[in-house]
């Protein structure tokens, strides 16, 4: 079997990230992660030596974390939005996109400054459903 190897080139670099909130783009975000978690249900069958697992429901959560410029995420509360986050390295083999469905912030600052340095805000959130929009695919 040949050996192959990997085209570091090709490997996607956060620079080119961006997040997009209803449609329109949020630049002063500086970290956005997401996951979705599965809830897997032991399964402990008689005559097996191992545990099976049965898939359950699954679950959205993430952070977006940036610079405060305007009280934007005070006034969006606890209401429902969407996400939209673009990974568009020009090296990659494409860009991806994901739409974050159905999300809501489930925890707001309010207040949070210390004299003499940069104001960043933590909001972390929920969603229920997810959309690969653009998938990255090797040529």
């Amino acid at each position: 079997m040949a050996k192959t190897t990997l085209d570091t080139s090709r490997v996607c670099s956060g620079t080119y990230g961006r997040v997009f909130k209803d449609g329109n783009e949020y630049p002063q975000v500086s970290e956005c992660t997401a996951d979705v978690e599965r809830d897997m249900k032991e399964i402990n069958a008689v005559g097996q030596e191992w545990v099976g697992y049965k898939g359950g429901l699954k679950k959205g959560s993430g952070t977006i974390k940036g610079w405060k410029v305007t009280s934007e995420m005070i006034q969006q509360g606890f209401d429902k939005f969407e996400l939209l986050t673009e990974l568009d390295d020009p090296e990659a083999y494409g860009a991806e996109r994901i739409r974050l469905l159905n999300c809501q912030f489930s925890k707001i600052n309010l207040v949070n400054f210390k004299p003499g340095e940069v104001i960043e805000e933590e909001m972390p959130f929920v969603f229920s459903g997810y959309e690969l929009v653009d998938p990255i695919v090797a040529d």
